[in-house]
C-alpha cells in the first residue's frame, strides 16, 4: 500500500474550509452558521495532520489537532446553549431577525 500524497489532504482541507466559509457568509440561520464554523475547524485539523507528516519525530500537529477538537466541542456546546436561550426569548433562530440584542 503506497502512502497518500499530502497534496490531496491539502486540497480536501481547502475545499472543506471554502465550503464552511461559504456557509458562514451565506446562511442566516444560527445552527447553519455553527455548522460552517465546525467545517472550517475540521479543515484546519486536516491541514495540521497533513503538515505534521513532515516532522515524524514530534507529534505537534496531531496534538494541536486534538486541542482544536476539544475547543470545537466546547465551542459547539456553549454556542448551542446560547442559541437555545435566544430561541426561547425571541422565538427565532434567524440571525437577521435578532436586532433587539442591543437593548
Amino acid at each position: 500500500m503506497e502512502p497518500v500524497n499530502s497534496q490531496l489532504f491539502l486540497i480536501v482541507g481547502a475545499a472543506l474550509f471554502s465550503i464552511g466559509l461559504a456557509v458562514v457568509l451565506l446562511k442566516r440561520h444560527a445552527i447553519m452558521v455553527l455548522m460552517g464554523i465546525e467545517l472550517m475547524l475540521n479543515a484546519v485539523n486536516i491541514n495540521l495532520v497533513a503538515f505534521s507528516q513532515y516532522d515524524p519525530d514530534r507529534l505537534q500537529g496531531q496534538m494541536l489537532s486534538l486541542f482544536v477538537m476539544v475547543v470545537a466541542a466546547a465551542e459547539s456546546a456553549v454556542a448551542l446553549a446560547i442559541v437555545l436561550q435566544v430561541y426561547r426569548h425571541f422565538r427565532t433562530a434567524q440571525l437577521d431577525d435578532l436586532n433587539e440584542l442591543k437593548q
